[in-house]
């Protein structure tokens, strides 16, 4: 269901807006660009602060449903599902909202502008905050964000249901450590291929409200005041009509920083003239200076306030109660029974396995007597939550959820096995200090379920980080601390082994490709995540995620983090071969394909429908994410890329019937001044279940075939 505006009524609010407006002084005026805005008490206008996030859940506010973090709702692969979540989300903001208003509550993570979602492209890594992000494909992340952003905002004719925010723009992906000054230089080609697709998507087809800048200069220009980025492409070219707002205390770094300019005035004058309406800080103080001094005009600000009063009227706080539909849902719909099963089912939706030699999953509990669970994230709450997060009534880790799943039948031993990341659990230890428990804890164990990977403490946002290297991004892809000879132990005890992975990014587990028979990746899979994890090992759900990034082998090959070329990067440019590659996961049962066809043979101005039969061959019941790549026959284009996306759901022996349209873009490559060709010749045009390359047949045994399409 898509968003549709009503002219009317947002003509309505924007006049409304500007009589408003009208009526301040210039210190009032400069008061509402800030974040934290005050009151104006003689225009009937309440404190608002705008800074609140929802990236996987309401966060950071008290009580709400702490849903898997964005990179493992990617990996469901399902826009319905997304906006089914993010609806959830809503609907707990807008009841937070109400009981807050009520007790006149105004403070911070307390309105209805939310700075979700985050939709830049996961191009390395290495990059702390990727697991906040749809992941390393530009299709993808256009689609989700879409349908995200509208589940956000709602569908009522007159009011958003909450604000949403495409942040960053533009083009930023790390290093953390040098955000505040880094240049991140990107070509005309890589901006219109890879970094912008997804905010221009969000703007044109998810009317998003608002629009967040990076901290990071892009091609010299900081993002949070750039008049390519703001005014050209953002305003002119997409013809956004919300407003921007600046990251946070991102505006100090024009001087500080990036020296661009001198002083704070000059970093606002800046930011405000370049098209930045609000500031998350505090520098727009200096805006009474500015417009004193003439540096900004008294209208540019007038503008800025009528985008940001127009998003308050479009949230219907400035209207009767009684007009606005949001304003009656109750707080007691928060972590709810039916949010707790929603969530459920998004944590088991979202996890991809990577390997099952032998069929050894799922378990029959009725064959076990002891079942062993060994890691530092076996009974972490830290790694089911990611970051930006919000607080749940009660939390589900591995462990807790394989130890209710198997109740008094099966008795389950544990052990911590080592540290996240040092070398010993205890400070005043030897290193290793848990692996004599280990090798007991095995001995005793008719399976060994191990528990590896990270949390948000070693992969996240600079500042939020506690671990002391890298600002939250990773100096390398391995499990780090003693994980991996915990992991080697596990495995010498001769027991069988299943490797669950609780980590918001790709790491390269060779060794355990080679010797671990099953592996799960479970992302940051929320407070359910320990009964997502139990429901999938014990069989009771079927694995139906796919990878939304490549797993890469290691470091080598790759371009150095601080280079934005795409070249070599992500699926869509590498040349060796992936661990597990973008796309791929495996399931319990078996689907086919058969009569795949194109509905035409040239790809016209109406595009191309390509079709199929999709028949579950297997004997249990599963999800298939039908994905449908496009290939430009032409030398130096990239890889078959990812242009369509459809998800079934089918019985054993079940069959449907599935076509996804491609629109006349997917046949076109972008040049280097940024502009959509379209080069006579052939297409090869791929439908399956998985990308068309040498990993995925390797791993999967199936080969996705070409059809050939003229352009």
């Amino acid at each position: 269901m898509e968003l549709t505006e009503n002219k009317e009524k947002l003509k309505e609010f924007r006049e409304r807006a500007e009589k408003l407006v009208a009526l301040m002084t210039l210190e009032e005026k400069v008061g509402q660009t800030l974040y934290n805005a005050p009151a104006i008490e003689r225009l009937g206008i309440r404190a608002y602060n705008w800074w609140n996030e929802a990236l996987h859940g309401v966060a950071r506010a008290g009580i709400a449903t702490v849903f898997p973090q964005a990179i493992g709702l990617a990996a469901t692969f399902d826009e319905d599902f997304i906006e089914r979540i993010a609806d959830a989300i809503s609907t707990e903001a807008r009841a937070k909202f109400n009981l807050q208003q009520a007790k006149d509550d105004t403070d911070i993570y307390k309105g209805l502008t939310f700075w979700s979602p985050n939709v830049n492209i996961f191009r390395d890594p290495r990059w702390g905050r990727g697991h906040e992000t749809f992941g390393e494909d530009p299709h993808l992340t256009s689609r989700l964000g879409v349908r995200f952003v509208r589940g956000l905002q709602g569908h009522d004719e007159n009011y958003l249901k909450a604000a949403a925010c495409a942040k960053h723009f533009a083009v930023h992906s790390g290093p953390e450590s040098e955000r505040h000054y880094f240049n991140a230089a990107a070509t005309k080609q890589d901006m219109y291929e890879t970094y912008l697709p997804a905010f221009k998507a969000c703007v044109q087809e998810g009317h998003v409200e608002a629009v967040m800048g990076a901290y990071n200069r892009t091609n010299g220009e900081p993002c949070c005041g750039s008049r390519t980025l703001l005014q050209d492409i953002l305003r002119r070219e997409w013809g956004f009509t919300g407003h921007v707002t600046s990251d946070c205390w991102a505006i100090k770094d024009f001087h500080q920083g990036h020296h661009v300019t001198d002083t704070p005035v000059e970093s606002v004058a800046l930011a405000m003239n370049n098209g930045c309406d609000l500031n998350c800080g505090s520098l727009f103080l200096y805006l009474k200076q500015a417009v004193e001094e003439g540096m900004v005009e008294e209208s540019r600000l007038d503008q800025a306030l009528v985008n940001l009063f127009t998003t308050r009227m479009k949230l219907g706080v400035f209207d009767s109660p009684e007009d606005n539909p949001y304003n009656h849902i109750p707080f007691s719909v928060v972590d709810s029974a039916p949010m707790q099963a929603l969530n459920r089912e998004a944590a088991v939706r979202s996890m991809v396995l990577l390997k099952n030699e032998g069929g050894i999953l799922p378990l029959d509990k009725k064959k076990l007597k002891t079942v062993g669970v060994i890691g530092p994230n076996a009974d972490s709450r830290a790694a089911l939550v990611g970051n930006y997060n919000g607080t749940a009534s009660r939390y589900w880790t591995v462990l807790e959820g394989i130890q209710d799943y198997l109740g008094e039948d099966v008795r389950v031993v544990t052990s911590q096995g080592c540290h996240l990341y040092k070398d010993r659990c205890e400070g005043l230890a030897q290193a290793a200090d848990r692996m004599s428990e280990v090798k007991g804890v095995c001995e005793m164990s008719d399976v060994v379920i191990a528990c590896m990977g990270l949390d948000a403490t070693l992969e996240g946002e600079e500042g939020d980080t506690s671990n002391d290297y890298g600002s939250g991004d990773k100096p390398d892809l391995n499990l780090p601390g003693l994980q991996e000879e915990v992991l080697e132990a596990i495995c010498a005890s001769g027991k069988p082994v299943v490797l669950v992975l609780l980590s918001g990014s790709a790491l390269a587990v060779s060794w355990a490709d080679e010797h671990v028979p099953a592996i799960l990746q479970g992302w940051y899979p929320g407070a359910q995540g320990g009964r997502a994890v139990a429901d999938i090992l014990f069989g009771e759900r079927n694995p139906e995620g796919k990878l939304p990034v490549t797993f890469y082998r290691s470091l080598d090959g790759l371009p150095d983090f601080r280079d934005y070329s795409m070249k070599g990067r992500t699926y869509r440019y590498m040349t060796e071969k992936p661990l597990y590659p973008f796309g791929y996961g495996l399931s319990y049962t078996r689907f086919s394909y058969s009569h795949v066809q194109a509905d035409a043979s040239r790809g016209g101005q109406d595009g191309v429908t390509v079709s199929a039969t999709v028949k579950n061959t297997g004997g249990r019941a599963g999800g298939e994410t039908v994905q449908v790549y496009v290939k430009i026959c032409r030398d130096n284009t990239p890889n078959a890329q990812l242009k369509g996306i459809k998800k079934l759901y089918l019985a054993p022996g079940e069959e449907k019937e599935v076509s996804v349209h491609l629109p006349r873009e997917a046949f076109g490559l972008y040049d280097e001044e940024g502009r959509l060709q379209f080069y006579p010749g052939e297409a090869e045009v791929f439908l399956g279940g998985q990308a068309p390359d040498a990993r995925s047949r390797e791993l999967t045994g199936q080969e996705v075939l070409p059809l050939r399409v003229t352009v």
